[in-house]
């Protein structure tokens, strides 16, 4: 049987908090708040009561600079954009921050909210608010404008590039430190749901998964060419539509639950890699490739569909130069499932006009024409 829900026990017991009263004696708390954490989030901690509420929005930089600040790495393409490595404070307005950092008194009861809260200070208690990407992506389609930023009608594939190429860099860069130093983890994937545990249980559970197998949460999604197949074997839910991948095995994209007696925990199983990647991922990945875990596991289902898209990669000189990354992408196969009609197709055909097949592939790509690909491989 399928899981479409797979968790991972870490105790038995409840380790996992409903509401927030473990902060209402906290003279400082500090929330750390992953790009895409809902704004309720905020009206949550506010009925705790504060003298002073700093909201980190208020020290970035505005839309317009940050949009021309960005526009090298996001680029003029539709998808690809080029990996951003810098720090959240190359957004900031440093004397907001400066003036943010000197208003932190402890005789006050202080709430310091948002997205590089944990630059503001070191004191207090500190809360690390997160979700999934899977759950961000959801936000996308359904309006959620990128941090910062008023596009909430954009395509969401341009949103998703904002996300991936430069948001996502930049908090795995500070989620390391906030979330090693943390005191509570609030899990923020399921909106008006409050669910938080303790910086040392979230470390427990981080370690037993270094202890047992354990499957990432799959999610799934239609597509140009999705089929039928795992709609009716993994008893998928109706959406009018295919379904063309599954990820199920992609520590970028998917998440991990961690379970405590009989509730449970959502977070990005990225976090595994940021915060364990020796044991996780071993001395040679890790050398080689860094925190980052470097296999995707889908599953593409093209039965009752479309031929599966055309796949061609970068090699690794012109991925690092082009869009910042660190290597490429090779792709192995293995058919679980066929039909009598099924084809595999492999490569150019001998006689092909290659320089013909490019300016057919560019009159596609300016949505001119189809491409015939059975012309061509």
């Amino acid at each position: 049987m399928y899981n479409l829900y797979p968790k991972t026990k870490i105790t038995d017991d409840n380790r996992i908090f409903t509401n927030l009263d473990e902060l209402k004696n906290e003279q400082l708390v500090v929330v750390e708040t992953y790009p895409g954490v809902d704004n309720e989030v905020l009206e949550w901690f506010k009925t705790l009561g504060y003298d002073l509420i700093i909201e980190t929005i208020d020290l970035f930089k505005d839309e317009k600079s940050m949009d021309e600040q960005l526009q090298p790495f996001l680029t003029d393409d539709r998808v690809r954009g080029k990996m951003y490595f810098g720090d959240v404070t190359d957004f900031m307005v440093l004397e907001k921050l400066q003036e943010a950092q000197s208003k932190i008194d402890l005789n006050k009861r202080i709430l310091v909210y948002g997205f590089g809260a944990s630059l503001v200070t070191s004191l207090g208690t500190l809360v690390y608010a997160d979700l999934t990407r899977w759950e961000i992506q959801q936000r996308y389609r359904k309006g959620m404008p990128n941090y910062n930023a008023s596009n909430q009608q954009q395509e969401v594939l341009q949103k998703y590039k904002r996300g991936y190429f430069v948001e996502w860099r930049l908090a795995d860069k500070l989620k390391p430190v906030a979330l090693d130093r943390m005191d509570y983890y609030l899990d923020t994937t399921i909106k008006g749901s409050i669910k938080m545990t303790t910086g040392d249980d979230y470390h427990g559970a981080l370690d037993r998964m270094l202890e047992v197998p354990f499957r990432l949460v799959p999610y799934f999604d239609p597509g140009v060419w999705g089929g039928y197949y795992m709609k009716d074997q993994f008893n998928l839910p109706e959406n009018n539509s295919n379904y063309a991948w599954s990820f199920d095995g992609v520590p970028e994209e998917n998440s991990l639950n961690f379970e405590f007696g009989h509730d449970y925990i959502q977070t990005p199983a990225m976090n595994l890699t940021l915060m364990r990647p020796l044991p996780f991922l071993g001395k040679r990945i890790v050398e080689r490739f860094g925190a980052e875990f470097p296999i995707r596991f889908d599953l593409l289902d093209t039965m009752g569909g479309q031929n599966l898209s055309l796949q061609v990669h970068p090699d690794v000189e012109t991925i690092r130069k082009e869009f910042g990354m660190a290597y490429t992408q090779s792709e192995s196969y293995y058919i679980l499932e066929s039909k009598p009609e099924g084809t595999v197709y492999l490569g150019v055909k001998e006689n092909a006009d290659k320089e013909e097949m490019f300016k057919e592939l560019r009159r596609a790509q300016e949505g001119k024409k189809p491409f015939e690909a059975d012309q061509y491989v």
